[in-house]
């Protein structure tokens, strides 16, 4: 067996680019101990059988080295943040789950996500949010949480680990302990959330104790400051000793992982001061480092950690409890059997990711009494939907087609499709105003225009023509307070295929 001289790194979960092992990542699986390795779908994913290749090549890796088995992660969350892509399937995501209020439903779901991971080799999902969307303001949330109801999210939250553990993929929550109210986004800056301790306890937290008491193997920091916890918002809880220490183990009585949120994210220090908020973090009770792709920056924070470790700036007490943690979480993933690749996007998940999309449509308003539909054979329907595209980096929406136009025309052929910006410009909506005057029926799809008010200009210029609406919030449900002037309006919280799919079906009265 090879005997390296130090457990440092065990406590890093790296990240790379390519389809296969890099040289540089078997030489250091070689030579030494790592936590393990994050994969994410631009940088390492084509298709499930290539993904399972690249695991058991990695593992092999290990093996070899006489490594303790990997932990490989991955954030498939469904919705909005898929990191494994086409050929998996492709669930609505948490506030569709939402909108079910089926805590059998997201147990069912979650149990696919972990055979479909743990069929490709994945063993950790970063994954599921238990942030509340208190804020419908905040930027890097929206339809990644289960709603802002906490009993809720804690009921739904701690279904889906319990049906994904039953797999032998760890469930991670996050992002520990709860920034919902964010009103900016950490991969940018430190948010603060400001609320008291009694506040705290009745809202963003429940989740968390519901989501611990299912048996979460992992919980990720979030990078935004707790003064109600810390007594300061000069630092976020992942470098907290009061949070990770005294509040997760010693006050909810977390036995497992704790893993930091990625450590490019501009809530954290960058560059070469970024050692000290990681021997922070190391200091605080945190177990893991979720180290990104640069090279430099993971031999930078590897080198600064063993030099801190030999300096006893960090000692013993700090690493030993958490490779114990980090071994055992190892040897529970490697004592489950993986399944056969075929579980992913099987028949069987497509069922339930149709099911998941049906249950989730929900009907605002139909003031005007649209619906179901019922158009003559030659009525043309005007299609707008904005163009997918990442809003946050914890995106995936740009991989993902256009689709309304297609679900529509299965009902009802005669559909044009009209695609618009995001950002749509005074022109442009002009444009497209005078092309769809002269349609039977205009389905007017948005995508979070409750915070772009190009988006909200395009739906009231269109509301104005005398063309029977229907319109749709796509992502976030709160497009309706930009256009209250729609009639007939309905949320799907989801631009997959599925849900466009229900959505017409929901319009022409299918179910």
């Amino acid at each position: 067996m090879n005997q390296q001289p130090d457990p440092i790194g065990y406590k890093l979960m790296l990240a790379f680019a390519g389809r296969t092992p890099p040289a540089r990542i078997l030489d250091w699986i070689a030579a030494r101990r790592v936590g393990g390795f994050s994969l994410f779908r631009p940088h390492n994913y084509d298709n499930p059988g290539q993904v399972r290749e690249l695991t058991a090549a990695l593992q092999h890796a290990a093996r070899a080295a006489g490594q303790a088995p990997l932990l490989i992660a991955t954030d498939q969350e469904g919705g909005q943040l898929a990191a494994m892509g086409e050929g998996t399937t492709q669930f609505a995501g948490n506030m569709a789950l939402g909108a079910t209020r089926d805590p059998e439903l997201a147990r069912r779901v979650g149990r696919a996500i972990g055979h479909e991971l743990a069929a490709m080799g994945i063993n950790v999902n970063y994954a599921p949010v238990l942030d509340l969307n208190t804020n419908p303001r905040n930027p890097s949330l929206g339809i990644r949480a289960f709603g802002d109801d906490p009993i809720l999210a804690a009921t739904l939250g701690a279904a889906l680990v319990e049906g994904m553990q039953t797999t032998g993929v760890a469930a991670t929550l996050k992002h520990f302990p709860g920034k919902g109210e964010a009103a900016v986004d950490s991969h940018y800056k430190m948010p603060v959330i400001a609320h008291s301790r009694e506040r705290l306890d009745a809202v963003e937290f429940p989740p968390f104790h519901a989501g611990i008491a299912a048996g979460a193997k992992l919980l990720m920091t979030g990078h935004f400051a707790l003064p109600a916890l810390t007594g300061t918002s000069a630092y976020p809880a992942t470098v907290a000793r009061r949070v990770m220490t005294d509040f997760a183990r010693g006050e909810l009585g977390f036995d497992g992982v704790i893993i930091t949120d990625a450590l490019d994210m501009g809530a954290i220090t960058q560059g070469a001061g970024q050692i000290i908020d990681v021997i922070a973090a190391v200091r605080a009770g945190v177990d893991l480092m979720l180290v990104m792709l640069d090279a430099d920056t993971q031999e930078r924070l590897y080198g600064g950690l063993q030099l801190a470790y030999t300096r006893e700036l960090i000692d013993d007490s700090h690493v030993q409890p958490s490779v114990e943690r980090i071994l055992a979480l190892k040897e529970w993933a490697v004592a489950q059997p993986q399944p056969d690749l075929s579980v992913v996007g099987c028949v069987e998940h497509r069922a339930l990711e149709a099911e998941v999309a049906r249950r989730s449509i929900t009907l605002v308003r139909d003031t005007a009494g649209l619906l179901p539909l019922r158009l003559p054979a030659a009525a043309r329907i005007a299609a707008v939907m904005p163009r997918p595209k990442d809003l946050t980096p914890a995106d995936t929406s740009s991989t993902i087609t256009p689709h309304l136009a297609a679900a529509l025309r299965a009902y009802h052929p005669p559909v044009d499709e009209f695609i618009t910006d995001h950002l749509p410009s005074d022109d442009e909506i002009a444009a497209l105003r005078e092309r769809v005057a002269g349609y039977d029926l205009l389905v007017l799809s948005t995508i979070n225009a409750s915070m772009q008010p190009e988006q909200a200009a395009l739906a009231n210029a269109l509301l104005q023509l005398d063309v029977p609406t229907v319109t749709v919030a796509l992502r976030t449900p709160y497009d309706l307070s930009v256009y209250p002037a729609a009639q007939t309006h309905l949320c799907t919280y989801s631009i997959q295929p599925a849900s466009l799919d229900a959505l017409a079906g929901a319009l022409f009265g299918d179910f």
